[in-house]
């Protein structure tokens, strides 16, 4: 099943059990979704929707941060409860060990020996670890394995 029937099928579910606080969320997550194969003109695949549920789960935890560090637990608790549905798309996460691997084997695959080589290795390692890692740790790993 794909992801966007898998979002339609959650969300007809949400309806029936009247569950709000889901319902709100799901159907902000479709909103994002239609909105940007309007915007790119085309059916967006399942790695597309992916990336679109990572984007807005980034979101949310920099604005669930933001509100601790303004001291709004109230709207940061939201911003929590937001994430625990949009994760429920993401596929598990990898540990440390597992990402340190994926580095290991994208450098070895590309020949990467210095910073310089960076690029290449990201390049690689971006279409497998989609969704399953944060970008953003595995660029840091990634240059704290190459200096």
């Amino acid at each position: 099943m794909s992801l966007k029937a898998q979002l339609q099928d959650d969300m007809k579910s949400a309806m029936r059990t009247r569950d709000k606080e889901r319902l709100a969320v799901i159907r902000m997550l479709m909103a994002a979704v239609k909105q940007r194969e309007v915007d790119d003109r085309e059916e967006l695949a399942d790695g597309d929707v992916l990336a679109v549920v990572e984007k807005m789960v980034k979101q949310r935890r920099d604005a669930e941060q933001q509100y601790r560090d303004a001291n709004r637990p109230e709207l940061a608790d939201a911003e929590a409860a937001e994430i625990a549905v949009l994760e429920n798309y993401l596929p598990t996460q990898l540990s440390e060990a597992e990402i340190d691997q994926a580095i290991e084997n994208a450098i070895a695959e590309s020949q990467a020996e210095s910073m310089r080589d960076m690029g290449k290795v990201m390049g690689v390692l971006k279409p497998r670890l989609q969704g399953q890692a944060d970008m953003a740790v595995v660029s840091q790993r990634l240059k704290a394995r190459l200096q």
